[in-house]
């Protein structure tokens, strides 16, 4: 018989359980899967935002949104679009219900457990297929599974998850935050030009010098590797003001300190209104960069 066994909420960030269904079930294979299911909810920010993991008779789905992630437990041959329909009520009646702020200033396990009533009263509903398939609409779920299909976890992932391969964690680091960055605003425009015109004449000013060294064995060509440190430095925020990676403010700031780094060195080739102008705009970049956060998926309530 195809069912759903078990959920839980769980905090992204720090795997926090917020919430879970009551679980009567001793099964000994059925508790296995529920231990890679804890071992998943403390990682839930290295994967994708929607993922399936196949434990022998069972399966682990989850996805997370807003901070908070959404996982269940069902046999082997419940439907896929079944248990991610199930994950997506849990979702919206949980964001509903519960403010950011409080999700983020919990700090005890289970700080809403009351939400137990709903999971329980939905894995009934959706335990029961003959009754649930007149209340919600399975079209739109279908669509965007086969649109964009959760990611299958294999076992070579579960041993990350279960720290005996550190390698292979690294792999969706980069999977599941590649949600959309919000919308770049008139300061950011301004602060990726004046990063670009940074870089630009730190090139020219390179290449001038290097044409220096040329004609003269006098140079120091330690000025043109600052020039190129401070262009890479440049391009780099650019770099990371549009594009998600892991750790981005602090390579933001490392990418700054390179600039101020740099143009220390250049103290000689440069007045002091050029080195704060090139260090003024790193900052203004820098900010940018802490500015522009990542876009949680925002559930769709077809308003």
């Amino acid at each position: 018989m195809s069912t759903v066994l078990f959920s839980s909420v769980v905090r992204v960030g720090d795997g926090l359980p917020l919430s879970a269904s009551t679980d009567y079930e001793q099964d000994k294979e059925l508790q296995e899967t529920k231990r890679h299911l804890k071992g998943l909810s403390k990682k839930l920010g290295q994967f994708p935002d929607r993922c399936t993991l196949k434990a022998g008779l069972y399966n682990v789905n989850f996805t997370s949104a807003l901070g908070v992630g959404y996982l269940m437990v069902c046999t082997a041959n419940y439907p896929s679009v079944l248990a991610f329909c199930f994950l997506d009520e849990l979702q919206k009646e949980f964001i509903v219900t519960y403010d950011s702020k409080r999700i983020r200033s919990a700090v005890r396990p289970y700080s809403f457990i009351e939400f137990d009533t709903f999971i329980q009263k939905t894995k009934q509903r959706y335990n029961s297929p003959r009754s649930l398939s007149t209340k919600i609409n399975l079209a739109d779920m279908q669509t965007e599974i086969r649109l964009r299909p959760p990611y299958q976890l294999s076992a070579e992932d579960l041993q990350a998850v279960n720290g005996s391969s550190t390698r292979t964690a690294s792999k969706y680091k980069g999977i599941a935050p590649s949600q959309m960055l919000q919308p770049v605003t008139l300061p950011a425009i301004v602060s990726c030009v004046l990063s670009l015109l940074c870089g630009g004449l730190n090139l020219l000013r390179g290449v001038h010098a290097i044409e220096s060294i040329l004609q003269n064995d006098d140079e120091d060509f330690n000025y043109v590797i600052a020039f190129f440190l401070g262009t890479a430095a440049c391009l780099y925020q650019c770099f990371l003001f549009f594009y998600f990676s892991l750790w981005r403010s602090i390579k933001s700031f490392l990418a700054l300190a390179l600039i101020c780094l740099s143009n220390v060195y250049l103290y000689e080739q440069r007045n002091v209104w050029q080195i704060l102008f090139h260090v003024a705009v790193g900052a203004f970049m820098t900010l940018q960069i802490k500015l522009r956060q990542p876009l949680g998926k925002a559930p769709d309530y077809n308003v």
